[in-house]
């Protein structure tokens, strides 16, 4: 009885230099093509090569694997500057656009293929987003909700649920979030702008504002209702507001509650660090602290 051949992977397949612009180049126009470039004799190219083949088939067409024998197809081995095997070249729009060399874990394959291949949770994000600038935070919560639920690794995804949770003082659901984020996200900035935002939100009832701008104008001295004041002026995005109490706070009394002033304006400086359109305000009242402690 003859072995039966093993199935390949729908999305993929071999490739030689007489068909590479028509399956890799052409194709890239459309979908991400990760070229395998190996050789029968390569033990790397025998780790990486199942791999890649599984994650073809998992990410469901969200990519196509071309695999070229690069014995066989020395020309395109070549042309693509190959050195050592395996190789792997993405392209897109009919250009290479990234590449690394080595039997990479699946860990590493994915996080390569995450930035390169279009989450599926990408529209419903845009969907939330787009409810946003609309005012519908119901809509926005339900969107990102849903598309947490297509790619629950997608970390923009993530982040945005964060920062709704905050915007809309569900700060146990930020916190908890968030805090599965740290050990593992790669936008380390965001996510301590994030964790700055949560404890200010988490320091101060969101709307109050009025009532505590009335209890410091009565009693300037009142450092509490300053620092609850510049939490709650902070979370309203009115920053220059904020850093004033807290400079105040720090004027008044630099020791008060354990240096409370001047570690919230760090707290503050932190959250804007991701924003650049607060560049100057930041550089302008960290002088300001600095000139008021010395």
């Amino acid at each position: 009885m003859q072995p039966q051949p093993i199935a390949m992977p729908q999305h993929a397949y071999d490739v030689t230099v007489a068909d590479f612009d028509e399956k890799v180049l052409a194709a890239s126009l459309s979908v991400p093509v990760l070229v395998d470039f190996w050789a029968d004799w390569c033990q790397p190219c025998r780790v990486l090569k199942p791999i890649l083949e599984k994650l073809a088939g998992e990410y469901g067409g969200r990519f196509l694997l071309a695999k070229v024998n690069s014995d066989d197809n020395q020309e395109l081995a070549m042309r693509y500057g190959v050195r050592g095997i395996p190789a792997v070249k993405a392209f897109l729009g009919g250009e290479l656009v990234d590449e690394f060399t080595g039997a990479l874990a699946e860990s590493q394959v994915r996080e390569f293929l995450d930035g390169l291949v279009p989450s599926p949770a990408e529209p419903l994000r845009l969907e939330a987003l787009a409810a946003l600038d609309r005012g519908d935070l119901d809509g926005a919560r339900k969107a990102l909700a849903r598309a947490i639920e297509q790619d629950p690794r997608n970390e923009d995804v993530r982040l945005d649920y964060v920062e709704l949770s905050i915007e809309t003082g569900d700060i146990d659901v930020a916190r908890q979030l968030l805090d599965t984020l740290h050990a593992e996200a790669r936008d380390r900035a965001r996510v301590e702008a994030l964790d700055a935002r949560l404890r200010l939100a988490a320091s101060c009832t969101v709307g109050d504002a009025d009532a505590l701008h009335a209890r410091v104008t009565a009693d300037a001295d009142d450092l509490d209702a300053r620092l609850q004041l510049a939490n709650a002026l902070a979370l309203k995005r009115s920053y220059r507001d904020a850093f004033d109490q807290l400079l105040e706070i720090v004027r008044r009394n630099r020791q008060w509650n354990d240096e409370a002033g001047r570690k919230t304006m760090l707290t503050l400086f932190n959250l804007l660090a991701t924003q650049p359109e607060h560049d100057d305000l930041v550089r302008e009242y960290r002088v300001a602290l600095s000139r008021t402690l010395n």
